[in-house]
């Protein structure tokens, strides 16, 4: 391999295992323990080793989190036994609202279909989960690897998956060897399950060359801010969960928030949009903050302190957008897969159900003495799994939102969940989701523009302080992980037509278009902060050209979440 600067580089060491996963959130832990679990029982040895692109387990992973129990339940029955668990509040209120400007009425809990009940789940932070699995399957003889990016895929000349390379270290930015050069490493397996979340960088490549998403509706998505505070005692109730959806946002702008007190004193909150939503002057940052100003809410964090920041793409096609699993010489599991469940704002169960099938199916194929070929009975046993069960009675929940807006779609999502519940039937089929979430913006000069309050530094804030909470830090000297196809198209075309959205639909405060004069809006630029990226992907989704490629960066940066 050569460099830029055509420098030959040395070649990558390798290692051999039956198993390689990439990604040590839930899935990817869950199909390592399991593997593990099948082979002790059997007096089997199989090699497996975990690469995370996180500076340590958890540092990248964030969810709201309400969790069921049911995938724990199932990998791990005795966890509530085990002190280190990180799971300790049991959810006690679950309330639903619909918020207007001024006030808000509260749902009644008997019209809610009884999949959307929370009740014996689990309010806590699901990078904790993830630090205490993980321990879990070195014990088992598991090896995780943090701090290591899994940035591309190895083929054999027939293009079947043979592994994974990390990522090389200390290259400078113009892509050449610096001072602390480090090869990455080649890890190979018989097997290589892919579990990078949400639009994972690896995942779209190898959906886009096996054509794993023939068939299937387009991908949807939604992204999540997340914050977590320290209130007053006074105004903690622990396991009060509280979901709601309107104000701030306008009829034919999905989403919704969540607000869930656990822990000593903590409450965590969050607001998810839709990324198909249309105007391109919305920040969803913005309307994050302004949401907890609303009288219904705003009285929680008085007197308290925001402690946590974070943002994540959340995976929201469901049932009819899940591309095929598998592939010759791996499957893809949990959010890579697309396994969340949109109205119960849920997925690190089928997360940890996925990992779990995909080993059972993988073993077998080890048993047989296969390597590298498609395990075909893992994809085709996922839709009548748990997963499965989960997935298809919500299936129709967000195309009615998307296509009839919140107060109908909502309330003809309600009633289609009511009919599969009832009779295992909709009115409605399975529906489309219609177009991928770049094309829905409109022009600028077709939309009504928004604009939002200076935040006051108390109850709302900057994306730049919220960014520093985030704990997120990349190595300066390294190429750019933010990589545009086309560096012209921001100013000129991405500008004129929407103002450029990448501005306002990040989270982080990484895109710019920055003036010589600020007034006249001479000599526009494009400027990509990508020292403050926090790897939510959003903009390798919604960027209306398609022209914004997110890569992976140096291994261990990013977020360092500590309880997200």
């Amino acid at each position: 391999m050569t460099t830029q600067n055509g420098a030959e580089l040395p070649e990558r060491e390798s290692m051999d295992f039956d198993v390689v996963i990439v990604g040590a959130g839930p899935a990817g832990l869950a199909a390592a323990i399991r593997i593990k679990q099948i082979a002790t029982e059997a007096g089997e040895d199989y090699s497996v080793v975990v690469v995370e692109k996180g500076a340590d387990i958890g540092a990248h992973i964030l969810s709201g989190a309400v969790i069921d129990p049911s995938g724990l339940d199932a990998l791990l029955p005795a966890w509530r036994e085990d002190s280190e668990c990180p799971l300790k509040t049991q959810v006690t209120d679950d309330q639903f609202l619909f918020l207007g400007p001024g006030g808000g009425i509260r749902l009644p809990n008997f019209a809610m279909p009884k999949l959307m009940n929370n009740h014996g789940n689990y309010i806590g932070s699901l990078g904790e989960v993830a630090r205490w699995l993980a321990p879990q399957a070195e014990a088992l003889g598991v090896e995780i690897y943090p701090g290591f990016a899994a940035a591309e895929v190895l083929h054999d000349d027939e293009g079947r998956v043979l592994g994974i390379a990390t990522g090389d270290m200390g290259v400078d930015r113009e892509g050449n060897p610096g001072p602390n050069f480090t090869r990455g490493m080649e890890l190979r397996g018989k097997y290589t399950l892919f579990a990078e979340g949400a639009r994972g960088h690896l995942t779209k490549q190898l959906i886009r060359k096996f054509d794993l998403d023939a068939g299937r509706e387009p991908q949807k998505y939604g992204i999540g801010i997340k914050e977590v505070w320290e209130i007053s005692p006074e105004q903690h109730r622990p396991g009060l969960v509280q979901h709601s959806f309107g104000w701030p946002l306008d009829n034919r702008t999905g989403g919704g928030s969540w607000l869930y007190h656990y822990g000593e004193n903590l409450v965590s909150v969050g607001f998810v949009i839709h990324l198909n939503y249309e105007n391109p002057t919305l920040s969803p940052f913005d309307e994050m903050q302004r949401f907890k100003t609303h009288p219904m809410i705003a009285p929680t964090f008085e007197g308290g302190k925001r402690i946590g920041y974070g943002a994540r793409a959340i995976v929201e096609g469901g049932w009819q957008s899940v591309p095929k699993l598998a592939f010759p010489g791996g499957c893809l599991v949990g959010d890579a897969a697309g396994f969340v469940n949109v109205p119960r704002i849920k997925g690190s169960h089928n997360a940890i159900h996925s990992g779990m099938l995909c080993a059972e199916h993988l073993v077998g194929a080890l048993r047989e003495g296969r390597a590298n070929d498609e395990i075909a009975s893992y994809d085709t046993a996922w839709r009548s799994s748990a997963v499965g069960a989960d997935l298809k009675p919500v299936r129709n929940v967000k195309p009615l939102w998307s296509k009839f807006g919140t107060l109908l779609g909502i309330g003809l999502g309600g009633l289609d969940m009511w009919m599969n519940q009832l009779f295992k039937s909709s009115f409605f089929g399975t529906m489309s989701h219609g177009k991928p979430d770049h094309a829905t913006l409109k022009p600028i000069d077709q939309v009504k523009q928004l604009s939002y309050p200076k935040p006051d530094g108390v109850l709302t804030f900057d994306k730049l302080s919220s960014v520093f909470l985030s704990n997120t830090n990349h190595e300066e000297e390294q190429p750019c992980h933010l990589t545009l196809k086309d560096s012209s198209i921001p100013i000129a075309q991405n500008l004129p037509k929407y103002g450029e959205p990448a501005r306002l639909y990040c989270p982080a405060g990484v895109y710019e278009v920055v003036y010589d004069d600020e007034v006249k809006k001479t000599n526009p630029r494009f400027v990509i902060n990508a020292q403050n990226c926090v790897h939510c992907k959003t903009c390798d989704i919604k960027d209306p050209a398609q022209n914004i490629n997110w890569v992976t960066p140096e291994g261990g940066g990013g977020p360092v979440y500590p309880n997200m």
